[in-house]
């Protein structure tokens, strides 16, 4: 007798899934979760950065910065954290995370498979640009000197992180998702990745000037050298 075929929404479509347990929330819950946590959480720091603490008050795109970091600490570590700890049972398993990560996965079936470029992406993501993230919101709420630093090297991590997460996709010939559909390719593969390439460049490029512009200052400070 063969063996039962389990059906189940990813693609390639015959993909070989055996555990796999189909969601009992829907999309528009898990969507709606995900993005009023996130809406939550940017307004909470909005509200926080906008009193003074260490550094007087900042301006509005250094306060929307930190809204931003303020959610990639959430998704990095929360979210992302959860599939880095459970990928090995996210398909057949039926807590609320697993299952947003199973819904996701209409977008990327990588995940559903436990692909290793995810699960060590991901697992570097939840244990470092996570508590980095909110490590930057602290040290700019606190107006620490090295606040530049650490904003370059999250969003550089970020940056690469995703540059090699398309890149990967694109090199399997986008095999994972339903090629042009417009939620699952579009929107959850494109859009909320997308996000993790131009908002990580913008605020390189910011801690580019912010840190030459310090440097290119401390050198017309420093002594020039008495010649004989």
């Amino acid at each position: 007798m063969a063996a039962e075929t389990i059906i189940h929404p990813y693609w390639p479509r015959d993909l070989s899934i055996p555990n796999y347990t189909e969601n009992e929330r829907s999309m528009l819950e898990i969507v709606t979760f995900l993005f009023s946590v996130s809406g939550l959480l940017m307004l909470l720091a909005w509200t926080l950065t906008g009193k003074s603490v260490g550094g007087g008050r900042l301006g509005s795109w250094r306060r929307l910065a930190l809204c931003w970091f303020t959610v990639c600490g959430f998704i990095h570590g929360v979210i992302e954290g959860w599939f880095s700890l459970y990928y090995a049972i996210i398909p057949a398993d039926q807590s609320f995370l697993s299952q947003l990560w199973k819904e996701y996965s209409k977008g990327d079936s990588r995940y559903v498979i436990a692909d290793n470029f995810t699960v060590c992406m991901e697992t570097v993501t939840a244990c470092l640009w996570g508590p980095f993230s909110l490590w930057i919101v602290v040290a700019f709420l606190y107006n620490h000197s090295y606040r530049f630093v650490l904003q370059l090297i999250v969003s550089l991590g970020q940056l690469y992180g995703a540059v090699l997460y398309f890149f990967t996709e694109h090199r399997d010939g986008y095999l994972h998702s339903e090629y042009g559909h417009p939620i699952y390719f579009w929107f959850y593969f494109v859009f909320m990745n997308v996000l993790w390439i131009v908002i990580p460049f913008t605020l390189i490029m910011d801690s580019w000037f912010q840190l030459s512009s310090t440097q290119a200052l401390s050198d017309k400070t420093v002594p020039k050298r008495k010649t004989k």
